[in-house]
Parts: C-alpha cells; sequence; structure tokens
C-alpha cells in the first residue's frame, strides 16, 4: 500500500470519528415490547445502559448513541427487573458459597430487587447486615426490614408477657436505630410466637419508632383463618396499627387460609377499601398458589404450648394433662387446615420428606396428629418440619389478585415452588391461561407500584437516571418449571436481565455476577442523630 493511500484511510477515518457525535453506552436493546413500569399499554422502544443507570428509553436510539453491545429484542418483554417485596431467601443470600449468593431462584425469574427481614425476623443491626454483605456480594439488590422478633425477643426472650417501661424503651431503640441504619419499615410476624404474645398497644408503641423515621408497617398478620381473633378482625387490627402508629400498612402474603374462611376474600376487600378511602395507605402483596407453606408447629400447635421455646415445648408433650390439652386443641387445628391429606412435608433428609401427614401416620399405624407429635418430636432443626399446606380457594385467590393496591409477592421460602416459580406462574396461569390480569397489570404490580409501595430510591421505573436493573423475557417461554414435588426447578423464559447495570443472565444463562446492592432507605429529616 503507498504512502498515498495509507494517509488517505488515516484521513478517512479519522473523518468518520470526527463525525461520529453518538454518546457511548454499555447496552442497547433494541425494538422490544417496552412495559415502563407505568399503568397503560406497552410501546415498541429501545433502551440504553450505561453504567449503573438508563440513559435513554425513546425510539432510534443507535442514531444517538454508540453502544458497545446492542440486544435485539423483538417480540421481546423488556420491563424493569421485578420486586418481590417478601421473600425468605436465607439459604442464598447468606450462604458462604460465592454460586449460591447469586440467588438464582430469584434471578431467573426476572427478579432483582426482594425484601428481606420480613414476618418480623429482620434483624435491627441493619448497618452490620449491610457490611457483611458488601464486604462478600449478592447478587440480587436488597430492601432490609427491622423485625418485631428479634428486637422483643433481645429484651424479653420467648416469655408469654407486656413489657414494662424500661423494657419497651429499649425495643423502641432498637427501632430506632435500624430505621435510622436505612430499614424499610417495622415487619412483624403476629402469628408466631413470640410475637404472637404482644397486645396490640406493644406492636403500636414499637411501631411509631418507625413511623417517625417514615417507614412502612409490614406484618404477616395475627391470624389468616380462625385461630384466634378471626381473619377479619385480624386484619382490621393490622389497620389499627397503622392507624394509630401514622404509618402505611402492607400486609403480606394476603390471603383466606383455612375451610372455615374460604370464600371471606370479599369481605377482606371490603375491610381494606373502606380503610383506605378513610385515607390510610393499605396495600397487600400476594402469591398465586393455593398452597401455603409454613411449619408444623406453626400449622398446629397451640401458641401457649411454645412458650420458653423448644425446650419447654418438650417438657409440655412429656406431661400428660398438658398432652392432653394440646391433643385437642391439634385437632381443631388440623380441621381447620384442611385435614392430614392437605400437608405435604417438603423438609428434605427425613423420613417423611416428599410424604402428606396423612401418608405417615399411615406408615406409622397412628393417629394424624400423633404423627405430627412424633414429626415435631423427632425433629432436628427447626426446617425439618416445614409443610405446604393446601388450604385456600382458588376463586378468592383470584379475587384478591385483581384488586388495584395487591402486588406479586412471592413469600418464597425453602421446599416450596413459590420460591422458584411465582413470577412466571403468576404470569402463566393468571395472565396467559386464566386470563385475570393483563400484561401490564402483571407488570405493574410487578415493578412500578411494588416500588412506590417500599418507597424504593429510582427503581421499578425504565426511566432515565434509574438505575439499570432490567429484564429482557421471552413471553412465550417464560413458564414455571417448578411445582410442590420439585419445588427446586429454575424457572425459564428470562433472556436477559441486568442488576444495577451487570448482567446477571446473559442469553438466559447465570453469569457469575455479584452485582446487587443493599438499598437503604432515607429516614425523615430530623430523626436520626
Amino acid at each position: 500500500m503507498t504512502r498515498a493511500v495509507l494517509l488517505f484511510a488515516l484521513f478517512a477515518s479519522c473523518a468518520a470519528h470526527a463525525a461520529d457525535t453518538r454518546r457511548p453506552a454499555d447496552v442497547l436493546i433494541r425494538g422490544g415490547t417496552v412495559y415502563s413500569g407505568e399503568e397503560g399499554a406497552p410501546k415498541i422502544l429501545d433502551v440504553v445502559l450505561a453504567g449503573d443507570t438508563i440513559a435513554y428509553v425513546g425510539t432510534d436510539a443507535a442514531s444517538q448513541f454508540n453502544a458497545a453491545r446492542t440486544i435485539e429484542a423483538q417480540g421481546k418483554i423488556v420491563a424493569p427487573g421485578f420486586i418481590d417485596p417478601h421473600t425468605h431467601p436465607d439459604s442464598y443470600i447468606r450462604s458462604q458459597d460465592r454460586a449460591q449468593r447469586r440467588n438464582a431462584p430469584w434471578l431467573m425469574q426476572g427478579v432483582t430487587t426482594i425484601g428481606i427481614g420480613v414476618d418480623g425476623g429482620g434483624s435491627f443491626e441493619v448497618a452490620k447486615q449491610r457490611a457483611w454483605f458488601e464486604e462478600r456480594g449478592v447478587g440480587t439488590n436488597l430492601a432490609p426490614y427491622v423485625g418485631f422478633d428479634p428486637v422483643r425477643e433481645s429484651v424479653l426472650g420467648e416469655q408469654a408477657r407486656e413489657p414494662n417501661a424500661q423494657e419497651l424503651t429499649r425495643m423502641r431503640t432498637h427501632v430506632a436505630q435500624a430505621m435510622c441504619e436505612g430499614a424499610f419499615g417495622f415487619s412483624t410476624g403476629l402469628f408466631y410466637a413470640p410475637q404472637s404474645f404482644a397486645r396490640t398497644e406493644e406492636v403500636v408503641a414499637v411501631a411509631r419508632e418507625a413511623a417517625v423515621r417514615g417507614g412502612l408497617y409490614d406484618t404477616h398478620q395475627r391470624d389468616e383463618s380462625s385461630y384466634g381473633i378471626g381473619l377479619l378482625n385480624s386484619t382490621r387490627e393490622a389497620i389499627d396499627i397503622g392507624r394509630q402508629a401514622g404509618m402505611p400498612v402492607h400486609i403480606a402474603h394476603l390471603k383466606a387460609l383455612g375451610v372455615d374462611v374460604h370464600g371471606r376474600a370479599r369481605d377482606l376487600v371490603s375491610i381494606i377499601d373502606a380503610a383506605r378511602v378513610s385515607g390510610l395507605n393499605v396495600t397487600a402483596d400476594q402469591y398465586p398458589f393455593v398452597a401455603s407453606g409454613s411449619s408444623l408447629q406453626a400449622s398446629l400447635l397451640p401458641r401457649w404450648s411454645v412458650e420458653g421455646g423448644r425446650a419447654a415445648l418438650l417438657k409440655r408433650l412429656s406431661d400428660p394433662a398438658s398432652l392432653r390439652r394440646i391433643r385437642t386443641e391439634m385437632v381443631e387445628n388440623l380441621r381447620r387446615r384442611g385435614g392430614a391429606d392437605s400437608l405435604l412435608f417438603n423438609s428434605t433428609g427425613q423420613p417423611w420428606s416428599g410424604k402428606t401427614l396423612a401418608a405417615m401416620a399411615t406408615r406409622w399405624k397412628t393417629e394424624p396428629v400423633d404423627a405430627a407429635l412424633r414429626v415435631i418430636r423427632e425433629g432436628d432443626d427447626d426446617k425439618s418440619d416445614s409443610v405446604t399446606s393446601f388450604n385456600m380457594d382458588p376463586e378468592d385467590v383470584k379475587l384478591l389478585m385483581r384488586q388495584p393496591w395487591v402486588v406479586t409477592g412471592s413469600d418464597g421460602s425453602d421446599g416450596h415452588p413459590r420460591q422458584y416459580a411465582t413470577f412466571p406462574e403468576k404470569y402463566a396461569k393468571y395472565v396467559q391461561r386464566e386470563p385475570v390480569l393483563t400484561s401490564a397489570e402483571f407488570i405493574r404490580r410487578s415493578t412500578g407500584l411494588t416500588a412506590d409501595i417500599l418507597g424504593l430510591d429510582r427503581r421499578g421505573y425504565l426511566r432515565p437516571k434509574y438505575f439499570a436493573d432490567v429484564v429482557v423475557l421471552d413471553p412465550a417461554a417464560y413458564r414455571p418449571k417448578a411445582d410442590y414435588l420439585h419445588p427446586t426447578v429454575l424457572a425459564e423464559g428470562v433472556v436477559y436481565l441486568w442488576v444495577n447495570g451487570k448482567l446477571a443472565v446473559d442469553a438466559g444463562q447465570m453469569t457469575d455476577a455479584l452485582s446487587g446492592r443493599v438499598l437503604s432507605h432515607v429516614p425523615t429529616a430530623g430523626t436520626c442523630r
């Protein structure tokens, strides 16, 4: 090549470079069916990512941006990463195994942000918890709550009594500390001991510390069935706590659980709608299954029997008079749950794993309640008696799902398919096969609306300057693979997924990225020193 030709080629290259005034970017997602997280129909648009944020949402992005990578998304859904407000992911996110901490069950559903510390379980040492995750890395964003259980147990242990003034002050101090360290709100699990021992007034007093700092009241309410005060009164209590404390109320995994309350979803809706009309912000989340997940102890044992912990329970079970009383109440609890055939053990490594309580009673040639007591006695850890409980009416599930203040939440726990399949199950069943929601409603209630409820900063929407949590999914292939007998099979159909601008799923395959962040709520000005 002559010197003249080389000079001409160099000149042409420089001229072309000088003419390219496009902005640099990392990724151009081109021509997808874009659901922005807002209400309304989708649009065919381009989405551009640069660093950890969204740079552009609109048309003809290629003329404005020079992207290092272009994703052709024609025929695919492009949406904000899904947000799961209520999860139990500890087996994954707290693992010492780096690969586990990617949190694959949620990522492969298209979920980029999860709420943790729910059912009252969240540590009040929020800053310490954040440091642990920042040192080790995690695959999804985490939005932590401060939980009533560690707050109460740190002061009262597992005792069934009211706190005195000094003890109540210590509990309130723990909640205030957690809120000032970035907790998004105060979570309770009033169905579970020892939280169940607290009266409404105690909960209100502690919750106020979160309320004055702009937090949300998130609750597994005291009764989702007919165990004690009943489903409807329990819902009224949750609303009353929020009203007295002065804070929004979010009811976790809203349902009508058990044969005594089937068909009462309409009454639930009326109670919540009335509270909303009165000016209180009340919302809820729900998973798309007719079976819940819990422990055999929580499902069947009376609460008084577990006061003081496992040692106290075993002592009561060895006392004939106490045992008779426990058995009597267990028989009634089993009836309201739908009988021994309705309880499927989902723990692993146990003789009863994968069997119903009825099957184990037959194998052991005993009554179902006595089989349950044997499992409780022989269980060697707190997960050995976990159960999937078939206890809901499908029509109640559908009615609650239609409500505009209900969002998608997995309550994802080990052994239940909701951990691996909630979002694709809801889409495949209740959008495509049995239309209860439109695609737009499904995505709105899995993204923007959930972000608004939690108060997330610049997440849940596809907007410029928002964080680049983005999912590209194939609507024809997005489906669950997990079921009740095979609960740990990853979902299909997520083609690409970015968490804070880093690819977590690339062409349907997990990457090794740990790009999740521990998110932080900003407390109300002037409420923290």
